[in-house]
């Protein structure tokens, strides 16, 4: 095995949420579509407290979110109001201008809750950077799985391991959750030009390479490498068909400059779809 690429991610705090972030990277900027992958940490919200990211834009990608623990509202531009709960699949198309809301649902908000999950960005295609934009929600059970040998794959998003997700993708897309028991190991195919895992709890290796708990490891293009799992280990799968350099400003990913000016201008100025009833909004970066 060619040596692996390891990418430490960068510790952020989005509205009181703690996330560790790889992508993307000085090393790294893409995965096959994705350009943005943010481990949402573990977290206890006491009663009266929650997770509430204002209403904010987005222009050239798709947003997935997929949840371990807890419950999100996502509200959008649309007219979407949808509740995320775990293993569920939240799937949101920009292309040319959206913008969405994401908080914890009210109910949990009296309760108190814990939350902790995966949200990343898939850059689209040049031809649909200033598509119509779309959402869809996946239900848990709607999602294709396979159980052997002690190996749980999800396949979250794309094509692998001979499963299909539902959710429609734009480009070749591989997306997966795996759950290994002790001592179980899986092959991970090279049917996909880039690779990278990520290891979310327990301990696992690569062949003869650990795995350090929390990196982005990037695996050598056109090899079949064994995962093996030192003990019981979780972890999540992503890669793809690259699609090229993208520039990125704050939550706007484009290949052309000049669209990133014009959202930020149209963010600032108001001129923006609105989410239906949200009147609070994160306002552009200095």
């Amino acid at each position: 095995m060619n040596a692996l690429l390891l990418i430490q991610p960068k510790a952020e705090d989005i509205s009181g949420q703690p996330i560790l972030r790889p992508l993307p990277n000085a090393k790294c900027r893409s995965i096959g579509p994705f350009v943005f992958f943010d481990h949402i940490l573990d977290k206890a919200y006491a009663p009266g407290s929650g997770m509430n990211i204002n209403q904010h834009p987005h222009i050239g990608l798709s947003t997935l979110t997929y949840l371990f623990e807890g419950e999100l509202q996502h509200k959008d531009s649309l007219g979407s109001d949808q509740v995320v709960k775990p293993g569920d699949v939240s799937w949101m198309t920009a292309g040319r201008a959206v913008a969405h809301v994401e908080r914890t649902p009210q109910h949990l908000w009296q309760s108190g809750s814990r939350l902790h999950g995966l949200q990343v960005w898939l850059a689209l295609p040049q031809a649909l950077e200033q598509g119509e934009p779309s959402y869809s929600h996946h239900p848990a059970a709607s999602l294709p799985r396979s159980e052997s040998m002690g190996v749980q794959i999800t396949l979250i998003a794309g094509s692998g391991f001979c499963l299909e997700s539902p959710v429609p993708m734009h480009s070749p897309t591989l997306y997966a959750e795996l759950k290994l028991q002790a001592g179980a190991s899986l092959l991970i195919p090279a049917e996909h030009r880039e690779r990278a895992l990520y290891l979310i709890e327990g301990e696992a290796r690569l062949e003869e390479s650990d795995l350090p708990l929390h990196s982005l490891a990037v695996l050598p293009e056109g090899e079949e490498l064994l995962l093996s799992a030192c003990g019981e280990c979780h972890l999540a799968l992503i890669g793809g068909e690259p699609l090229g350099p993208r520039r990125m400003y704050w939550n706007f990913v484009a290949t052309d400059a000049a669209l990133l000016e014009r959202a930020k201008q149209n963010w600032a100025n108001g001129d923006w779809p609105a989410v239906p009833g949200e009147t609070a909004r994160i306002e552009l970066p200095n």
